[in-house]
């Protein structure tokens, strides 16, 4: 397996994340999410984050090929030790690498940030993603059936979980 440079995100990077993140809208393989983004939006976003919801991006020859995230899974004070996260592919380097690259530097983040629980929803026809999650450790806890609506059709997502 290739290995990619993982960094912090920059502002700078807000143009590659948009259009990473615009694939995975536009491809319906990683979000409920529709409406695509502008990279002043992803600006705004990054500049928003708290340090313990780090955004990283992978590289290779210099090209942001993949970016990830910590997420805030609910604000209520109860759940701050569990992380939902983030991870979009630049849709040619899917299945290379870069994903599980991007979600084991996510996996030693968290850990340093003090989670105790990660957590993701993620499409059940998505192998890629559903494979790499399981690889890496994460478990099912259930399915939410008809969970949202894209392009006419109701769509499931598996819950899954990793204990840190």
């Amino acid at each position: 397996m290739s290995s990619y440079p993982v960094r912090p995100a920059t502002a700078a990077d807000a143009d590659a994340i948009c259009r990473i993140y615009n694939q995975g809208i536009e491809d319906r393989v990683a979000t409920l999410e529709t409406e695509l983004r502008t990279p002043a939006e992803r600006r705004q976003w990054l500049a928003n984050r708290s340090p313990r919801h780090p955004v990283i991006v992978a590289e290779t020859n210099g090209e942001i090929v993949g970016w990830g995230s910590l997420n805030v899974f609910n604000p209520r004070e109860a759940y701050r030790f569990v992380a939902d996260f983030s991870v979009y592919i630049e849709r040619t380097w899917r299945g290379r690498g870069v994903g599980r690259v991007l979600l084991e530097k996510l996996i030693e983040l968290a850990r340093a940030h003090g989670f105790h629980k990660m957590v993701l929803s993620a499409f059940p026809f998505n192998a890629h993603g559903m494979a790499l999650y399981e690889k890496l450790g994460f478990r099912t806890v259930g399915v939410y059936r008809e969970q949202g609506l894209l392009d006419g059709k109701w769509v499931d997502t598996v819950v899954m979980e990793k204990l840190l």
